[in-house]
């Protein structure tokens, strides 16, 4: 068995087919179904069941993969830990995040490391909380910043740090901005921007829109892009359910003063449990903590007043 073969099912479990893997390994079709039939007869089991939509890990494939990428993520952590034992000024880390991390931990946590570690590299890399836990099991994150889910896997552990409600928001010019009152049903006919449906927030909102009688809003957007979801509600008169702090701190949104009791979330990293942190991702760590127990107090950051 090569290292090939376990870039090979980290890539074909990734995609989901044989076209997708080829190109994010930049090789033929048939080299990946010849490196396939290689592993399969090495190991004298089959990884996944072929499909007209491409594959699915099988049982064995599932657990080959766990595996795989746990060597794959072990060896780019003693090279990259390697290379910072030689110059120990410099550095490396990859955070991934998604929308509850996005918009002020992240940002924060990166001005206050770069003033103590200015040559240490950052990559902040933005996805779903599916895809980024599999990154970090991969080892291509090293961090993962932003709402905390369930117990989640024995090879991950998830720490948090702060609590943060969820809140209506629109645009400052949107017609309900000015109330001083406003209730769900002045919400019905306006447009929604809605996470995607296999987020845990995107299920607490379609539960309280239950437990108020209502079905969810049927015009409506999902996504889970910051950049996109704020230019939408300055541009247009569409709603929002966001963390509190997204529209804290920008004069374009405002939070409407209504309650959304029961749906709220804690923010916090989530970290792999089977290997060590390198050194630079122990100082993005330390500037995490740092800056989550300003935002928990209220206070707006040394840091980013001096920037």
């Amino acid at each position: 068995m090569k290292l090939r073969h376990l870039v090979l099912v980290d890539a074909l479990s990734e995609r989901g087919s044989v076209v997708g893997a080829a190109a994010a390994l930049h090789v033929t079709q048939p080299v990946v179904t010849r490196r396939l039939h290689e592993l399969e007869a090495i190991l004298g089991v089959a990884l996944y069941e072929r499909g007209p939509r491409g594959i699915t890990p099988t049982e064995f494939g599932l657990a080959f993969t766990d595996h795989a990428r746990a060597v794959l993520a072990q060896l780019t952590q003693a090279v990259r830990h390697v290379e910072e034992i030689a110059d120990a000024t410099r550095g490396h880390v990859v955070a991934g995040t998604h929308l509850a991390g996005s918009n002020l931990l992240i940002p924060r946590a990166i001005v206050h490391l770069k003033r103590r570690h200015p040559d240490l590299g950052v990559t902040v890399r933005e996805g779903t909380p599916e895809s980024l836990l599999i990154d970090l099991t991969a080892g291509r994150v090293d961090v993962v910043v932003g709402r905390l889910g369930g117990p989640g896997a024995e090879n991950i552990r998830r720490t948090p740090l702060y609590d943060e409600k969820i809140q209506i928001i629109t645009g400052a010019r949107h017609p309900l901005a000015v109330r001083e009152q406003v209730t769900l049903d002045d919400l019905e006919g306006y447009p929604w921007i809605l996470p995607g449906s296999e987020t845990r927030l995107r299920q607490e909102l379609e539960a309280y829109f239950a437990g108020h009688g209502l079905e969810p809003p049927r015009n409506r957007v999902e996504t889970t892009s910051f950049l996109t979801v704020r230019q939408l509600l300055i541009e247009t008169d569409m709603i929002a359910a966001l963390p509190g702090l997204i529209g804290a701190d920008d004069p374009r949104l405002t939070a409407l003063p209504i309650s959304l009791e029961g749906v709220g979330h804690s923010v916090g990293m989530t970290l792999a449990t089977d290997r060590r942190l390198s050194p630079a991702t122990q100082a993005l760590v330390t500037s995490l903590r740092t800056v989550a127990a300003e935002i928990a107090d209220g206070a707006p950051g040394d840091d980013v007043q001096k920037a």
